[in-house]
């Protein structure tokens, strides 16, 4: 975490290997307003999946790009990434170092380029971008740039990683604060540009152009988030094989259409629109965290991630309720316990069937370990967990303006 970043090397050989995706997929790469716009300056792209490192590879080129990455993506590759430029990060905890880097390869008249909302979005829309981003813009006083990417996630959703094949992707490349701005702007003027600017709906993108995905396993694990039934109002009880989503339940099903909506196929359609569901069940969520009794606790399994190994801890016992998380444990006859403040973390990483070992995963992250913890049985959802942990924060934070 402390070691400085280098100068990236393999610019060229990382634009080649980056250009056969882009070009298979038929992007569509677009400056705008780039003109006097030189390194350095710092690049802020939405995040949907693994094609967006290769459209931002080819769209800066020839640039010298220094990648903020998450410290998993440096298992196993680390010279490979310290090389390329890589600047190392636990996501969703405060890191100076990770600021002085940053400053390092800015007064070196590099390119910083970074994704802030910390992970793949899990329905198409934007996650939360933190003030602190807009602090960082005023910090270091150069150029703020815009990558923001149409196609990926309807291409390759993050609850199905299958490539659809998905032609005439999008991506623009656009400057929102110029250097000379920074004599009159303001750090909340510049997060206004930087929360209107991360504004997206990948669903609506599709369905404005017309595409049609033809996959016929398309609908294959979008009951990771679609966790909660809107007919019956069951949670965890959703599944989905083919091109149809089911709750095993109430036995309400819903085609998963060629165009990205769903379609009930018997009865009411609750919600024709993938995000419309996801934000009701974030409402649902805040219900029980308004009425003070939204909790999980159950075993878990647990790996660590300390420094670049992993360490299986085995079995643990997490709670998640309005205190935020609490995990404990025991590993080789020693104690340990980690506990994460809701008010003190605005998300947090999940991944689904991570590394295909123990199925769904919550990431808890400290400032020198990543704990991987999958509870046990059927009875939870992590997709939850990021909502919970989301709307527990605001409740936080709008409870202290009051």
């Amino acid at each position: 975490m402390k070691i400085k970043p280098k100068r990236p090397k393999l610019r060229l050989l990382t634009y080649i290997a980056a250009l056969p995706p882009v070009l298979s997929h038929k992007a569509k790469l677009k400056k705008i307003g780039m003109e006097g716009i030189k390194p350095p300056y710092l690049l802020l792209g939405n995040h949907n999946a693994f094609m967006d490192i290769n459209v931002l590879s080819v769209i800066t080129f020839p640039h010298l790009l220094n990648y903020v990455i998450a410290i998993d993506g440096f298992l196993n590759r680390e010279n490979f990434l310290r090389h390329i430029g890589g600047i190392c990060k636990r996501k969703f905890t405060q890191n100076y170092d990770l600021i002085k880097h940053i400053k390092y390869v800015i007064d070196h008249k590099h390119v910083v380029a970074m994704f802030p909302e910390a992970r793949y979005s899990l329905c198409g829309t934007t996650a939360i971008i933190p003030s602190s981003v807009a602090k960082l813009c005023m910090y270091l006083k150069v150029p703020v740039v815009m990558l923001k990417m149409h196609g990926h996630h309807i291409n390759s959703p993050f609850w199905n990683l299958h490539d659809r094949k998905v032609k005439g992707i999008e991506a623009e490349l656009y400057p929102i604060v110029r250097q000379e701005e920074y004599e009159d702007i303001t750090v909340e003027e510049i997060d206004n540009r930087i929360q209107e600017n991360f504004k997206y709906d990948e669903y609506s993108w599709q369905k404005e152009r017309n595409i049609h995905v033809t996959y016929e396993g398309r609908a294959e694990g979008l009951h990771k988030v679609l966790y909660k039934c809107p007919h019956c109002g069951k949670e965890y009880r959703m599944s989905s094989k083919g091109i149809y989503l089911k709750c095993d339940e109430c036995g309400k099903e819903w085609e998963y259409t060629e165009l990205g909506e769903l379609k009930a196929t018997t009865g009411e359609t609750e919600f024709s629109h993938i995000p419309d569901w996801y934000e009701w069940e974030r409402s649902e969520v805040r219900k029980e965290i308004d009425n003070g009794t939204y909790k999980f606790e159950g075993e878990v399994h647990v790996d660590l991630l300390a420094k670049d190994k992993f360490y299986h801890l085995g079995n643990g016992y997490l709670i998640h309720d309005m205190n935020g998380f609490r995990l404990t444990g025991e590993y080789e006859g020693e104690k340990y316990e980690v506990f994460i403040p809701a008010q003190n973390s605005y998300g947090v990483h999940i991944e689904y069937e991570y590394l295909g070992k123990y199925g769904d995963c919550v990431d808890l992250n400290t400032p020198d370990n990543t704990y991987y913890v999958y509870p046990h049985g059927r009875d939870f959802a992590v997709t939850k967990f990021s909502l919970a942990t989301e709307e527990l924060f605001k409740k936080y934070s709008e409870d202290r303006k009051k």
